[in-house]
């Protein structure tokens, strides 16, 4: 195809425009080259969509074992007593004692 003819076509003429050229080199740059490009964007929302991933596993774990501690303090025997482990609660005239021992040996 002689020059002249090639000139003449609508798809060179477009692709050959200052403009359209400047567009394309903008947009190979910001792709590839930026540091703030496509790709490193795209490893960073891997990895970022790998750990929101595992929270999710971990928190759904959580959320079974919660349930499983909710579903035991339905019964009013295991909910005194852990009232009475965690919060240190008692009832009406009744006294308690906290025996705490020395973790420290002595020399």
């Amino acid at each position: 195809m002689p020059f002249k003819q090639l000139k003449n076509n609508t798809i060179f003429r477009f692709a050959s425009n200052r403009y359209v050229l400047i567009l394309l080199v903008f947009i190979v740059w910001i792709g590839f080259f930026d540091e703030n490009s496509y790709l490193v964007h795209y490893k960073l929302f891997d990895r970022e969509i790998k750990q929101l991933e595992a929270d999710k596993e971990y928190y759904q774990t959580q959320i079974e074992i919660d349930s499983k501690k909710i579903k035991k303090l339905e019964d009013p025997e295991k909910l005194d007593q852990f009232a009475r482990e965690k919060y240190k609660m008692k009832k009406v005239n009744e006294e308690i004692f906290i025996i705490e021992y020395d973790t420290l040996k002595k020399k």
